[in-house]
């Protein structure tokens, strides 16, 4: 986890394992929500956004009682692991930010599952949204990081995310990349993949 030559809350790089899991292909859809909690929408098809960190986690219960599994959001550990694909690449995709397209994210996010998933077959990792983890975080926490199946800090005042988002001038962000605000908070350009 983590980078060495990246900010200061990514560094020590570390190496931890994860506890075997699964984890949604794609980030959680205005359709997928809309049969939780009901709510006018144009796309189907794009990732849920507004939605706060409690938000996401009734979302997990909810499916979760209904599939009769253990759905919750993904720990920073394992969105990073996912995020990377099995190696260690700066990108889902590889070491090279890519060209952004013309147009792309000018006004919202873009429908999930358009362009190549990473070798795990995840769509989107590190783009269209930012996505909750269920981490509380903290900025030093990488250097008392258990090595076995890292769960985050036991308390704070922010939640964890990851994943670039179609807001910031570069809509992208590198696998190591952290973010996080208050739980309580709704934005635009935040939305939640499911865990399992």
């Amino acid at each position: 986890m983590g980078q060495e030559n990246g900010r200061d809350d990514e560094r020590p790089a570390h190496r931890v394992t994860v506890a075997p899991f699964r984890l949604g292909r794609t980030q959680v859809t205005n359709a997928d929500y809309a049969a939780f909690r009901p709510f006018a929408f144009e796309d189907g098809t794009l990732p849920v956004t507004s939605v706060n960190w409690f938000d996401a986690i009734d979302y997990c219960r909810w499916l979760g009682l209904k599939w009769g599994l253990p759905v919750r959001l993904p720990t920073e550990a394992e969105w990073e692991f996912a995020a990377r694909g099995g190696g260690q690449p700066l990108y889902p995709w590889g070491d090279e930010l890519p060209a952004i397209e013309p147009g792309r994210w000018r006004d919202g996010p873009e429908p999930v599952a358009q362009g190549e998933p990473n070798s795990f077959g995840l769509f989107d990792m590190c783009q269209n949204v930012h996505e909750w983890c269920g981490d509380w975080y903290d900025a030093g926490y990488y250097a008392v990081s258990p090595v076995e199946n890292p769960q985050g800090p036991e308390h704070g005042t922010r939640r964890a995310s990851r994943g670039g988002a179609w807001r910031h001038q570069i809509p992208v962000s590198r696998c190591a990349a952290r973010s996080s605000i208050p739980p309580e908070l709704r934005y635009a350009d935040y939305g939640f993949r499911i865990a399992v």
